[in-house]
């Protein structure tokens, strides 16, 4: 199969045939229709080297282990990260946690098979979630980064019609809370310095969309917001003064869901202003996928608005490319185009 490398110099990529990947016990062979495009841009532009690129997909069963409860022929999304099934987080359906997780590649005897940069890669029966029919490989891929971090948020921010929601931070995860949160009815104001990615949320629904470094940001949210600023906020901007701005510009006893993994928090005005912080990765499997499903299926035109390019494998540099600009929302790699 064909598979993207970084053979360690910036900006330089490569596409390399590698072996199919095995399968044993409970593992399935998934042939990738899309693959989303993610943080990956980082390492290409730093100069890392690597053979394992991409974490999401959606694609099509075409081989199923001896243990395996999925058959050949089956439509999923395939999960991230590789949880062990047998844990108490596993088992609520929190395998993200996973704090044993297991190791595929030793399990399949194989050299490649967990990254998504490629034609097929392999994981667990448990984490592959059947799409259904009508609904294309690129929207049930969103399942993943493109809406499963924001939809985790506003499920546990328990946001809802009467709510106003900061998004801060309108790359492709920020641009699918605006789609989470407007699902729900809720007023966005969305976040962020980029011309291009303002407008963008304003197609998918954003009520107002701001340059939170304009003078006067703070002020023009409290005055959107009666005076008490939003009722929740989610911070997928990466950048520690998005976290201080949300803090000032949420209300008080408000809550604010933290994707990002960057920032040091000021727990003094956290506490005095009374506010529930939440981090949030990605989504329970077990209780949230039909959900999930649902806001795929009811947001069809808002999915096709924020899939802005899809490339085939061999156009990878060109696609990095063009996440380096900013001036794209989600990215979709078909890898047998």
């Amino acid at each position: 199969m064909k598979i993207v490398v970084l053979p360690g110099e910036p900006r330089t990529c490569a596409i390399e045939e590698v072996p199919t990947p095995k399968i044993a016990a409970n593992y399935c062979l998934v042939k990738i229709m899309s693959a989303p495009m993610c943080t990956e841009y980082h390492a290409y532009e730093n100069g890392a080297k690597s053979q394992g690129l991409g974490h999401e997909a959606a694609g099509e069963v075409v081989e199923a282990g001896p243990e395996s409860r999925i058959r050949p022929g089956t439509r999923v999304v395939v999960m991230p990260q590789n949880g062990c099934g047998r844990c108490e987080l596993c088992l609520r359906g929190e395998h993200i946690h996973c704090s044993s997780p297991v190791k595929p590649l030793d399990i399949c005897d194989c050299t490649t098979g967990r990254a998504t940069y490629a034609q097929y890669c392999i994981q667990q029966d448990w984490l592959l979630v059947p799409i259904p029919d009508g609904v294309s490989y690129d929207h049930a891929a969103m399942a993943c980064c493109g809406l499963g971090p924001t939809f985790n948020a506003v499920n546990a921010l328990e946001v809802n019609a009467y709510h106003t929601v900061l998004v801060a931070g309108l790359g492709p995860v920020g641009q699918g809370g605006v789609i989470n949160a407007t699902h729900l009815g809720a007023r966005v104001i969305a976040l962020d310095v980029n011309p291009y990615r303002l407008e963008l949320a304003r197609r998918l629904g954003a009520a107002e969309t701001l340059d939170p470094t304009a003078e006067g940001a703070l002020e023009k949210i409290q005055a959107l917001t009666d005076g008490h600023g939003a009722d929740a906020a989610i911070e997928t901007a990466n950048v520690p003064a998005s976290a201080l701005f949300l803090i000032e510009a949420t209300r008080k006893r408000g809550r604010i869901g933290f994707v990002s993994w960057s920032g040091d928090l000021p727990v003094r005005r956290i506490v005095g202003k009374g506010l529930t912080i939440v981090g949030c990765w990605h989504w329970n499997h077990v209780t949230h996928a039909e959900k999930m499903l649902q806001v795929i299926a009811h947001n069809a035109g808002k999915l096709d608005t924020v899939i802005t390019h899809t490339f085939p494998l061999d156009q990878i540099k060109d696609a990095w490319e063009l996440q380096l600009t900013g001036e794209c929302g989600k990215i979709m790699l078909h890898p047998w185009e």
